[in-house]
């Protein structure tokens, strides 16, 4: 690998499919700033743990010397994403999904550096363009790149119809309206990569290929893989709820509480994805055993914590649970 980013990606685990390894590497090994995004809707107050593979691939990306954007579902949310779904997603209304998006609006400041610079991060919303979708103009200038076989094909919808599972005509529409928020954001601001996790592949290469097919741009796509625990639990997800990102939905303390006690084949992983300590000092503290490891989860615990929520409110949870469980 020529360019920074896709070596440390690799490296640390982060990607699990790229439409072009070879021609991206190129890219962003050419000392121009890449543009990428990701897009988060707003179905709730905060993000959580769950996110988190997304938001620090766009913390390496601007790291690596290129340019982020956070796109903000404020259109997609009300159509509902129906990967990882059972059931149609719950109606929303505008002043909720308002309100969501201000909440999420928040995690991002700490994790990425936003501004008017060559590499400052970008937050859009793309009901800024989607809400002034006509629907005739629009099914007729875009509905015909897409073949109804192939998104039944995608596996946001194919696994919803092989467990016979309601899959709505609004949810099906949702594909092609993230590749039409690549198009937009390929047009408006030279976005060239779509990032996301893996069961949004589907999703992204529709962009791509719209992207072509309609401009002639050279568009691109990276998924990240679909993380879960060693138990096969979801991440971000405990016996309480959620991990919220968000102090005011979880403190910080339980925040850190969530990473010190996660299972112990996990420990190497997370360290990799979730904090950015060296790898040679994540590999020498990935095989440690019994006690020693639960030190290396303490350490994950305080990088994780820091990122998120600062060195103040991590270094404090740390004496909490030092006070509380080891001196009584």
């Amino acid at each position: 690998m020529k360019s920074e980013f896709i070596k440390i990606a690799k490296e640390r685990e982060f990607v699990h499919q790229c439409t072009d390894t070879e021609s991206l590497d190129q890219l962003c090994a050419s000392g121009k700033p890449v543009i990428a995004y990701i897009g988060f809707d707003c179905t709730a107050p905060s993000l959580h743990a769950g996110s988190l593979v997304s938001i620090m691939l766009l913390r390496l990306f601007q790291k690596t010397g290129h340019k982020p954007i956070v796109l903000m579902g404020g259109g997609t949310t009300k159509v509902g994403d129906p990967s990882g779904k059972d059931e149609t997603r719950k109606y929303l209304s505008d002043s909720t999904i308002r309100q969501n998006l201000e909440g999420i609006k928040e995690i991002f400041s700490n994790f990425l550096t936003f501004g008017d610079g060559l590499t400052d991060a970008l937050l859009i919303n793309n009901a800024d363009w989607l809400e002034e979708i006509n629907y005739i103009d629009f099914l007729r200038d875009y509905g015909r790149y897409f073949s109804v076989n192939k998104m039944l094909s995608y596996e946001s919808v194919k696994s919803r119809l092989d467990r016979e599972q309601p899959l709505s005509f609004l949810e099906f529409n949702y594909s092609i309206l993230q590749a039409f928020d690549f198009l937009e954001l390929a047009k408006r601001y030279n976005c060239t990569l779509q990032m996301g996790g893996s069961d949004q592949w589907g999703n992204i290469v529709g962009g791509v290929e719209l992207g072509r097919r309609t401009e002639g741009l050279a568009l691109f796509g990276l998924t990240t893989p679909l993380l879960t625990t060693s138990s096969g639990a979801k991440m971000g997800k405990t016996a309480n709820g959620a991990v919220w990102l968000n102090k005011s939905k979880l403190s910080a303390y339980e925040y850190w509480q969530y990473w010190r006690n996660i299972e112990d084949d996990d420990v190497g992983k997370f360290l990799r994805l979730f904090t950015e300590l060296p790898i040679l000092e994540i590999e020498k503290l990935e095989v440690l055993q019994g006690s020693e490891l639960n030190e290396a989860k303490i350490i994950l615990a305080d990088q994780a914590t820091t990122l998120c929520h600062g060195k103040l409110e991590a270094h404090t949870a740390s004496e909490t649970a030092t006070k509380t469980f080891k001196e009584g």
